[in-house]
């Protein structure tokens, strides 16, 4: 099935139903949905996400320098809509990326990866490395994003910025606690490269993100189904899995059992 959901104001966003599982079953349409950054989304777009896919739920992957840069989006004037703020970078007070925004407005938002800690972590882990280092990071975040996920009404859309990292962490997570195979998780991943273009070009507008990608090569951001392929391999080796890593952070049988009958259950 064609799984893109075509916006006017959000380039990345797809419905992960049609996925299957090894034991044969489908992921449902309207359950999981991933996407970019919402803030230029349309009133139509707005409606056709709530109204034609029943979004009830958003899990923010964003960082509070984001979130505070852009302000609030079209979503968050929709009642039957809640959204969660599951941050997947540490947010410790005044030393961390929340006080990067400048008071008066006059200087570029320092994001978390630009700070000198960040560059440094990237440096060191390389792709696979750094999406490790959500899961080390920000356990709480992700698997709250998850029972969000699980125990929610209707669809939850996962988003961040570009929608292919932090989502593709959060998403690759959730597939795999309900038995999607490997193999299928890395394709949905590389399929942003199919939008990196115009995803690029959103991000290079927004002030909030313009001065991160000044000069920055577009190749260096495409999404690679190896930095996927590896993530998961890693949680393999030192976790036993990532069904195992959702154990060991406090995921339980009714965590489980209730992703299942919303990603599953037709």
């Amino acid at each position: 099935m064609d799984r893109w959901i075509d916006l006017q104001g959000a380039a990345n966003v797809r419905d992960l139903g049609g996925l299957t599982t090894a034991d044969g079953r489908a992921v449902q349409p309207d359950r999981l949905i991933r996407s970019d950054n919402l803030q230029e989304l349309t009133a139509d777009d707005v409606r056709r996400l709530v109204d034609g896919h029943g979004v009830r739920t958003v899990a923010d992957l964003r960082s509070d320098v984001e979130v505070a840069a852009e302000g609030p989006g079209p979503l968050t004037t929709v009642d039957e809509v809640r959204i969660e703020h599951l941050s997947l970078f540490a947010e410790v007070g005044d030393t961390t990326d929340a006080a990067a925004v400048d008071p008066d407005g006059n200087g570029p938002v320092v994001l978390p990866w630009q700070t000198e800690d960040g560059r440094e972590r990237s440096a060191q882990r390389g792709a696979s490395g750094v999406y490790l280092g959500y899961l080390d990071d920000r356990g709480d975040s992700v698997v709250a994003a998850l029972r969000l996920v699980a125990h929610s009404p209707g669809a939850t859309l996962v988003h961040c910025a570009a929608g292919k990292d932090r989502t593709g962490v959060v998403v690759a997570m959730a597939l795999a606690a309900v038995g999607v195979p490997p193999d299928q998780i890395v394709d949905d991943y590389a399929r942003s490269a199919d939008r990196i273009e115009q995803i690029f070009a959103r991000l290079a507008a927004s002030s909030t993100y313009a001065h991160d990608l000044k000069d920055a090569y577009i190749d260096r951001h495409t999404p690679r189904g190896t930095t996927m392929q590896h993530m998961l391999e890693a949680l393999d080796e030192q976790y036993g899995g990532a069904s195992a890593w959702l154990r060991a952070h406090g995921w339980s049988d009714a965590d489980d059992a209730a992703l299942r009958r919303k990603l599953l259950d037709p």
